[in-house]
C-alpha cells in the first residue's frame, strides 16, 4: 500500500503531468503573477511605475485574466494554483468595492445647484457639449480641452446664459474653461501643464470654491508628473475647508489610484459614488460604458448632497460627460 501511495504521488507531481497540464499550469501561473504584481501595489497602496498606474485604471478588469487562470488551475490539477487564484479573486472583489465616505450633509439645505463636467478632446466635441449644455441646463460648467475655437464657441453660444467665466487660455489640451450662471470672483488656480481654474461663486449668498481638475495623464514617462499635479490638487482642496468646495474635471484617474484617494481622503466625496453611480465608465467614449474606467469626476465638500449624477454620451469626444445635481447645506 505504501509503495503505491508512493508511486501515485511521484507520478502526479508538476514534472510528471500531462504535457497539456503542464501547460496549463505555467499559462495559469504567467496570468496570477501578472495579476499579482498589481494588486500587490493596489495593496500596498501605491501606484508604482509603469506599466502599473496605467492597469490600476482597469483594475475590475482583472476580473477576467483571474478567472481564467483558475479555470486553467482546476483543469490542470494545480491545487496551489487554485487557492492562489481564490486570493487574487477575493482581494480583487475586495477593491472593487467603492471607495470613499458616504454621509448626510449636516445643516439645512440652503441651495441647489446643477453641474456638468465635460473634456472636449482637443475643442473636436464643443457642439454636442453645447447641445448637452442646453438641454441638461446646468448652472456651472467645467471643460477641458478647450482650445481656442472652442473658447470663441462657448463666448458665442453660450455667453447669454452663462454670463460668468474664469478660463486658462490654450491651444491643444492646455485650455479650460469655467462657465456660470452665478456671478464669480477671481480665485487662484491649480498650476499645471493643462489649464485648471479656479473661482469662488456666489450661489445665492452662499460662497462657493469651484476648482478645475485637469491633470496629466499617467503616460509613460510622465507617472510622476502625474503624481505631482494630482498632488496639487490634493493641496488645493485642503486650503480652505470652511468654504464649501466643488472639484471638478477629468483627473486622469480613478478611485483605484492612489494619488486620487488620497484627495478623498480630505474629506471629499464623489457625486457619482453619493448617488450609486460609481464604476460607470467615462473613458475611453468609444467602448464605454461597455469598457472603460471612471476617470471624470464632480467632488464635492461635506457641506453638498448629490442626487440624480447622469453620464452623458457628447459626440465627437474621447469622454462622457459627467452631470449631477447638488443641494448646499449650511453646515455646522
Amino acid at each position: 500500500m505504501d509503495t503505491a501511495a508512493a508511486e501515485w504521488t511521484a507520478t502526479d507531481g508538476p514534472e510528471h503531468r500531462p504535457p497539456g497540464r503542464r501547460l496549463g499550469a505555467w499559462c495559469a501561473a504567467l496570468l496570477f503573477t501578472a495579476v499579482s504584481v498589481v494588486v500587490g501595489f493596489r495593496t500596498a497602496d501605491s501606484d508604482g511605475v509603469t506599466p502599473v498606474p496605467q492597469v490600476l485604471a482597469f483594475l475590475p478588469w482583472l476580473l477576467v485574466p483571474t478567472g481564467l487562470a483558475l479555470l486553467l488551475t482546476l483543469l490542470s490539477r494545480w491545487w496551489p494554483g487554485t487557492a492562489w487564484g481564490v486570493v487574487l479573486l477575493g482581494l480583487l472583489a475586495w477593491f472593487i468595492e467603492p471607495y470613499g465616505k458616504v454621509g448626510d450633509p449636516v445643516g439645512r439645505p440652503v441651495a441647489e445647484l446643477r453641474v456638468l463636467t465635460s473634456n472636449v478632446e482637443f475643442g473636436q466635441g464643443t457642439g454636442p457639449l453645447v447641445a448637452a449644455v442646453r438641454r441638461e441646463e446646468p448652472d456651472i460648467v467645467f471643460v477641458q480641452e478647450c482650445e481656442y475655437e472652442c473658447d470663441a464657441r462657448l463666448k458665442e453660444d453660450l455667453s447669454q446664459d452663462y454670463p460668468h467665466r474664469r478660463a486658462v487660455e490654450g491651444g491643444g489640451s492646455e485650455g479650460s474653461v469655467i462657465l456660470s450662471r452665478f456671478p464669480l470672483r477671481p480665485a487662484d488656480g491649480v498650476s499645471g501643464t493643462m489649464g485648471m481654474p479656479g473661482a469662488i461663486a456666489d450661489v445665492d449668498g452662499h460662497p462657493v470654491r469651484l476648482q478645475l481638475a485637469h491633470p496629466m495623464p499617467p503616460i509613460p514617462g510622465q507617472v510622476d508628473l502625474w503624481n505631482r499635479e494630482l498632488g496639487a490638487l490634493r493641496d488645493a482642496a485642503t486650503d480652505d475647508r470652511g468654504t464649501p468646495l466643488v472639484l471638478a474635471g477629468d483627473f486622469n484617474a480613478s478611485q483605484d489610484h492612489a494619488a486620487f484617494r488620497r484627495i478623498l481622503d480630505t474629506g471629499l466625496s464623489d457625486a457619482a459614488r453619493l448617488d450609486d453611480a460609481d464604476r460607470t465608465a467615462t473613458w475611453p467614449a468609444r467602448t464605454a460604458p461597455t469598457f472603460g474606467t471612471q476617470i471624470d469626476h464632480v467632488l464635492v465638500s461635506e457641506h453638498f448632497g448629490a442626487d440624480r449624477t447622469r453620464i452623458l454620451d457628447v459626440a465627437d469626444t474621447d469622454h462622457r460627460a459627467v452631470v449631477t445635481d447638488l443641494t448646499l447645506h449650511e453646515g455646522r
